[in-house]
C-alpha cells in the first residue's frame, strides 16, 4: 500500500464501500466522491499488484453501482446513418496525461452544457510510452466520473488498435494475433469502442483498388468477427474501419467503396456479423500537427469538401460517417466547420498535451527534468537541423510514462490553474463540435449494459488485508 496505514485505509473503505459476496454496495456515495476515490484510483495506479487489482475492482462495481458504466456508442452512430441527428461531430479525446484529472475536467465541461456524445480514448502506441494499459485506463475515467457525480454512459474507445505493417510483411498471422491480443485485452476492461486500423496493410502497387484494399478489408472483418465473438452480452462494440493513413494523401470515394464493399463480403463469408459504424479517412492533417524551428506551428489545410463527400458515402454503406484524425492543433476558428460538413468524429489528443506542458502553471523545474530526460533517452531521434523546439515537442509525449508519478503529484494552485485550462478547452470543443445538448439524444439512443466483474483472485489478498474480502 502507499498509505501510511492500513488502519486508516481499512476505516476509510469500509465507511464507503461494502462487500457482500463478491457485490459491492455504495454505503456513502458523498463520502467515497470526497475522499474515498481518491485513495482508490492512486492504488488502482501506484499500488502493487493485488493492491492494484482490488482497487480497480471496487472502482468499477462502485461504477456499476452508480451508473457510471463503460457503453458502446454503435446505436448512436448507427442512428445517424438513419439521419436521426445531425450537425454534431463527437469529440474522441486521447488522454495521455493525468488520466483521472484531466477526465475530471472534461466531466466537468460536459455537465455544464449536458454534453452525453463524447468519447475518452488512448491508442495502442499510446499505452506503450504512457504506461497506462486498458484496465488503468478504464479505471482512471470511472473514477472521475463517480468523483465528479457524473451518471450515464462513458464511451471508452482502443484508438489505433493497429497492425505493425513491417511485422505483417514477414509474419502476417503474427501481427494480427499481437491486436487480437489487445482487444482481448481491452473489453473486459470496458473498451467498448475499437478503431481497428489495418489501413497500414494498404498497398498502392496493384492497379484496382479493391486488390490495393485486400489485406485491409480482410484483416478488419476478421478482427470484427474476433470481437464481437468477445463482446458482453447485450453489447455491440462500436467498430472503426480505415482507409487511409493520416499524414499520407487524402482518400477518394473510390477508395472508401473498395474497402467498405470489400469488408462486408468478407464478413459476411464469416457468419452473421454486425459491421461497422464509422470509416477513419485522410483529408490533409498529421498527428501531433508539425512544429517548424522557431517553434510555430505549421498551416494545415483541412479538405472539407472531400470529408463531406466521404461521410455521405459511408452513409449510404450504412455506417455513421467519415472519422477526421489529427486535429487538436488545428487553428481554433476551424472547429465548427466539422459539424458544417456533417463529421461523424474528429480525434483530439496532443492538443491537450500542449496546452499542459506549455502551461505558465506547469512547474518549470519538472519540465527541465523532462527535458534532460528526453535529451538522454532520445538523444538517437534528433534529426540535424533540427531546433531544441522541434527535438521536445516530438519527443515530450515519451517522458509521460517515466514521469507519471510526478505528472500526478501535482497540487495546490498550480494543480488548480491546469485543471481550468483544461476544462476551458474541453468546454471549447463541446461548443465548436456542437455536443452541448446531446445528453438526452444519447440516453434515448444508447442504453449502458450493467456488467460486473469477478474479483480478481490476486486481488483477494488485499481484500483480506483491509478486512473488505467476504
Amino acid at each position: 500500500m502507499i498509505h501510511e496505514s492500513v488502519y486508516e485505509v481499512r476505516k476509510e473503505l469500509s465507511s464507503s464501500l461494502m462487500v457482500t459476496r463478491g457485490k459491492v454496495e455504495v454505503l456513502d456515495d458523498v463520502k467515497l466522491r470526497d475522499s474515498t476515490i481518491d485513495i482508490l484510483i492512486r492504488d488502482a495506479v501506484f499500488g502493487t499488484e493485488p493492491v492494484k487489482q482490488y482497487a480497480r475492482w471496487l472502482i468499477w462495481e462502485a461504477g456499476q453501482a452508480l451508473g457510471a458504466r463503460p457503453a458502446s456508442i454503435h446505436e448512436f452512430y448507427i442512428a445517424r446513418a438513419r439521419d436521426e441527428w445531425r450537425d454534431r461531430t463527437v469529440p474522441a479525446m486521447n488522454l495521455r496525461f493525468t488520466t483521472y484529472e484531466t477526465a475530471r475536467a472534461a466531466l466537468r465541461a460536459a455537465k455544464q452544457c449536458n454534453a452525453g456524445a463524447f468519447i475518452f480514448e488512448i491508442a495502442r502506441s499510446e499505452m506503450s510510452y504512457t504506461h497506462q494499459q486498458p484496465a488503468e485506463f478504464s479505471t482512471a475515467l470511472i473514477a472521475a466520473a463517480i468523483k465528479e457525480g457524473y451518471k450515464g454512459p462513458i464511451f471508452i474507445q482502443g484508438d489505433h488498435f493497429q497492425a505493425k505493417a513491417s511485422l505483417y510483411k514477414k509474419n502476417p498471422e503474427a501481427a494480427i494475433q499481437e491486436v487480437k491480443d489487445l482487444i482481448a485485452e481491452a473489453i473486459p476492461a470496458g473498451f467498448w469502442n475499437i478503431d481497428l486500423d489495418t489501413s497500414t496493410l494498404v498497398t498502392l502497387d496493384p492497379e484496382s483498388l479493391d486488390e490495393q484494399q485486400y489485406h485491409n478489408y480482410l484483416r478488419s472483418a476478421e478482427l470484427t468477427q474476433f470481437v464481437r465473438d468477445l463482446e458482453p452480452e447485450g453489447v455491440t462494440v462500436s467498430l472503426g474501419g480505415e482507409i487511409g493513413e493520416v499524414g499520407e494523401k487524402n482518400s477518394t470515394p473510390e477508395e472508401l467503396d473498395a474497402y467498405v464493399e470489400g469488408y462486408q463480403r468478407a464478413l459476411s463469408d464469416l457468419g452473421n456479423y454486425a459491421g461497422l459504424s464509422k470509416i477513419s479517412v485522410q483529408t490533409g492533417t498529421s498527428h501531433g500537427g508539425v512544429m517548424l524551428p522557431d517553434g510555430t506551428m505549421a498551416t494545415v489545410a483541412v479538405d472539407f469538401d472531400t470529408l463531406l463527400v466521404l461521410g455521405e458515402r459511408a452513409r449510404q454503406h450504412g455506417c455513421g460517417g467519415a472519422v477526421q484524425h489529427g486535429a487538436s492543433t488545428l487553428p481554433e476558428e476551424l472547429f465548427n466547420k466539422f459539424p458544417e460538413v456533417q463529421t461523424l468524429e474528429i480525434h483530439l489528443a496532443t492538443g491537450f498535451q500542449n496546452l499542459f506542458m506549455d502551461h505558465p502553471s506547469f512547474p518549470s523545474d519538472l519540465k527541465q527534468s523532462i527535458y534532460r530526460f528526453l535529451d538522454r533517452a532520445n538523444a538517437d531521434e534528433r534529426k540535424p537541423n533540427m531546433s531544441d523546439a522541434q527535438f521536445y515537442y516530438s519527443t515530450r509525449k515519451k517522458a509521460i510514462g517515466p514521469f507519471k508519478a510526478e505528472l500526478w503529484s501535482l497540487q495546490g494552485d498550480e494543480k488548480a490553474a491546469l485543471g481550468q485550462a483544461l476544462e476551458d478547452k474541453f468546454a471549447f470543443f463541446f461548443e465548436k463540435l456542437n455536443v452541448g445538448g446531446t445528453r438526452e439524444l444519447v440516453d434515448r439512443l444508447v442504453t449502458p449494459v450493467e456488467h460486473h466483474q469477478p474479483m480478481p483472485k490476486l486481488a483477494r489478498a488485499a481484500g483480506d488485508d483491509l478486512g473488505l474480502a467476504d
